[in-house]
C-alpha cells in the first residue's frame, strides 16, 4: 500500500478520502496525547508532532536537536538547522546544553523517531542496508541524536512505512536499542526511559508484548487486515488476542496535516 493510495472512508465515518501515509501521520500524532515535551526527529516524526501541536495538543513543547525549545513552526521544517525552528522557539540552548541537560537530564515525555529497518524488539537501523554479495551497501544519515533520545526519554514513539524492507527479522547494523534482545536489556545497559512503547505504521499498530518486549500487532487501520500486516512483516508477527482498528482521520486533522505539508512544499 503505497502513500499516494487515496481510499474512501467506510459507511458512517467522515466522507473525506485520505491517503495511507495521511493515515499513518494522523495516528502518530493521536500517539502524542497526554505529553507535554517532545523530542522531534525530522521526517515523518515531525510532521506528526507538528499536527499533534496543530490539533488535540496546542501546548506540547517541540524540541530539536539542533538546540530549539518550544518551537511552533508554521510549516514543516527542512531539517533540524531550518531557521523555522529557531524563529519561533521559545529559546535557542547550545546543543551540548540540550543532551547534558534537556535529555540526560530526563526531561523530555516521549522521543518521536523515524527508522529504515526496525527488528521484533523495536531496535532501529538508520546507519547503513546491505544490498547483498558484491555489491556496495547502501549508506544512510546514521544515528544523529537517536540512540540518546532513546534511551533517556521516558518513552519512546517509531513511525515508518510498513514492508519487508523495513521490517526486518534481523538489522544489517543496530544504530538504535529499543528493546535490546528482550526483557531487562533496558536496565542492563542504564537506560533512564522505557523504550519504544508504539510502531506507528501506513498499515497499523504495533506494541511490545509486555512479558517479551517482542512486537505484537495490536490495531489495524480502516481497509487493512491482519493478514496484509504479517505479509509485509520480514518476522512471524504476533498478533494480540483482539485487534483493535484505528479511526479514520477527521477532516479538520487532515485539513491541518494538508496545510501544514502545503506550506511545506511553498517554503521549499
Amino acid at each position: 500500500m503505497s502513500g499516494t493510495t487515496t481510499r474512501e472512508a467506510a459507511a458512517g465515518e467522515d466522507p473525506a478520502a485520505f491517503t495511507s501515509d495521511e493515515l499513518m501521520e494522523v495516528n502518530a500524532a493521536r500517539a502524542l496525547a497526554g505529553s507535554r515535551t517532545c523530542f522531534v526527529g525530522i521526517g515523518l516524526p515531525s510532521t506528526a508532532a507538528n499536527l499533534a501541536r496543530a490539533t488535540h495538543v496546542p501546548d506540547l513543547v517541540l524540541i530539536y536537536e539542533s538546540g530549539t525549545v518550544g518551537s511552533r513552526p508554521t510549516r514543516l521544517p527542512l531539517s533540524i538547522g531550518d531557521g523555522e525552528l529557531a524563529d519561533t522557539a521559545d529559546a535557542v540552548v547550545a546543543v551540548p546544553e540540550m543532551f547534558n541537560y534537556w535529555l540526560q537530564g530526563g526531561r523530555i515525555d516521549v522521543g518521536f523517531l523515524g527508522a529504515a529497518q526496525v527488528d521484533r524488539f523495536a531496535n532501529v537501523n538508520t546507519t547503513v542496508i546491505s544490498r547483498g554479495a558484491g555489491r556496495p551497501e547502501a549508506r544512510l544519515p546514521g544515528a544523529g541524536g537517536a540512540p540518546e533520545i532513546a534511551a533517556n526519554c521516558r518513552k519512546v514513539l517509531l513511525v515508518l512505512r510498513h514492508s519487508r524492507r523495513g521490517f526486518v527479522d534481523s538489522l544489517d547494523f543496530v544504530t538504535t536499542m529499543g528493546h535490546g534482545s528482550g526483557p531487562g536489556d533496558r536496565a542492563r545497559y542504564g537506560m533512564r526511559g522505557a523504550g519504544p512503547v508504539a510502531v506507528i505504521t501506513d498499515l497499523g499498530v504495533l506494541r511490545p508484548d509486555p512479558e517479551t518486549a517482542e512486537l505484537v500487532l495490536t490495531e489495524t487501520h480502516p481497509g487493512v487486515s491482519v493478514e496484509q500486516v504479517r505479509a509485509a512483516t520480514g518476522w512471524d508477527l504476533r498478533v494480540a488476542d483482539e485487534v483493535g482498528r484505528t479511526a479514520p482521520p477527521t477532516r479538520r486533522e487532515l485539513a491541518a496535516l494538508r496545510a501544514l505539508k502545503t506550506a511545506g512544499r511553498s517554503a521549499s
